[in-house]
């Protein structure tokens, strides 16, 4: 516990000897050695009384804990269906169909005169220029 080695105990019960002699040695060391114990003994139960607060720390550190996690998770349950987001609306495109030309009114070749004049081709109405269609030929 202190890194005390057997020739600084050997050294430390030869001085005892000397100082209190042989008749007062034994009494000696059974006092030293309860008052030894005693000292363990108090030291072991404020650690184990230092430990269990810290432990009962941290208990109540988890518990209060758990308890806001499981307030938030209660409080996302609520607000969920209320504050989710719009899913975003894909616009519909239609298709564009180019204008076909009126088909003009002709008579089958076999019943038009051979001097008759040749129809006129039918104007088409002028559409509005969309800019994902090619440029038109005028």
């Amino acid at each position: 516990m202190f890194g005390i080695s057997f020739t600084e105990l050997l050294l430390v019960g030869l001085v005892a000897l000397l100082v209190l002699g042989p008749e007062r040695l034994p009494g000696a060391a059974r006092t030293a050695g309860l008052w030894i114990g005693r000292l363990k003994r108090s030291f072991n139960a404020i650690k184990q009384e230092v430990e269990r607060e810290i432990g009962a720390d941290d208990i109540r550190r988890q518990l209060h804990n758990e308890h806001i996690l499981s307030l938030e998770q209660e409080a996302r349950k609520i607000l969920a269906p209320t504050q989710q987001e719009p899913t975003p609306v894909e616009p519909v495109v239609e298709p564009v169909i180019a204008p076909h030309a009126p088909v003009a009114d002709t008579v089958p070749l076999a019943t038009t005169p051979a001097n008759a004049p040749e129809p006129a081709p039918a104007a088409t109405p002028a559409a509005p220029h969309d800019p994902t269609l090619p440029p038109r030929a005028p």
